[in-house]
């Protein structure tokens, strides 16, 4: 029965119902596995997808000099290794774990036969593998270096254009000096020019105006702080993206100088065997 709740939260078999789900489960197998232990490695040919019951797994790319890059982080009601339940090509991640951790297993040939009892489950399969190769083709072919604060910037509303040029403005010695002109000038109205007088010392007038100033510049500015750490945050997520194309094409890059490397040491060796 737990599995079967496991199996529905999962998005690919979301649209089976229980009868199903039911038969799907039983087919899981249980792995476990300890903390740091290898889950699988990229390059390998595996004909399983994991489902995470308990613990925690870790997703990545390996690197040189034992430097990794690390993709996702995931945990219960998650999966991953789904590819190589429909094509025979090598693992294109590899994954560890990085707490004790039990996975069901679903191989190939135990999905292929439920898919020929039940070929209803087959359409929702496809529509989630369809939909994840949508996800991951928008993600590689959009630009990772945007500027990510302009856009945030285009879809502010007057009020929080109107929170920044208040902050941007109480920060500023402009302001500083607006505000000593103003006390002073208030001041020398309610003194020293004596027909004026309508707010005299102390001023009583002029604090409850401060006040009312202070009221309102204190959640505008905490507005503007709290936009401020969506942009920075936004632009450590733009920064995030770039790093990890650098390394996957970095990685890449030095894959293929080794094979044309090798290409080209075999190739001499020919010429100078002959």
């Amino acid at each position: 029965m737990e599995h079967v709740s496991l199996l529905h939260s999962i998005p690919m078999f979301q649209g089976l119902n229980e009868d199903d789900l039911g038969a799907l489960s039983s087919t899981l197998v249980e792995r476990k596995f300890a903390a740091g232990q290898a889950i699988m490695a990229q390059g390998d040919h595996g004909s399983e997808m994991y489902i995470v019951a308990t613990g925690h797994v870790n997703i990545f790319l390996p690197g040189e000099s034992s430097r990794r890059v690390s993709l996702k982080d995931i945990a219960r009601g998650e999966y991953f290794g789904e590819l190589a339940l429909f094509d025979d090509k090598p693992r294109s991640a590899s994954a560890l774990a990085t707490t004790d951790a039990v996975l069901l297993a679903l191989s190939r040939e135990t999905l292929s036969s439920y898919l020929g009892d039940r070929p209803r489950a087959a359409m929702n399969i496809l529509q989630t593998m369809a939909e994840r190769l949508r996800e991951t083709n928008a993600m590689l072919s959009e630009r990772a270096a945007k500027n990510s604060v302009e856009e945030i910037e285009k879809n502010l509303s007057w009020s929080q254009r109107l929170a920044d040029k208040v902050a941007e403005l109480n920060g500023s010695w402009a302001f500083i000096v607006f505000l000593l002109g103003l006390t002073v000038g208030w001041m020398i109205l309610n003194t020293v020019l004596e027909k004026s007088v309508f707010d005299p010392y102390p001023f009583v007038f002029f604090n409850l105006l401060l006040a009312v100033l202070v009221a309102l510049q204190g959640p505008l500015i905490v507005m503007s702080q709290n936009r401020q750490s969506l942009k920075d945050r936004a632009r450590s997520d733009t920064d995030f993206k770039v790093n990890i194309k650098n390394e996957v094409n970095i990685e890449t890059i030095l894959r293929e100088l080794g094979e044309f490397r090798a290409e080209t040491n075999t190739r001499f060796e020919k010429i100078e065997s002959r």
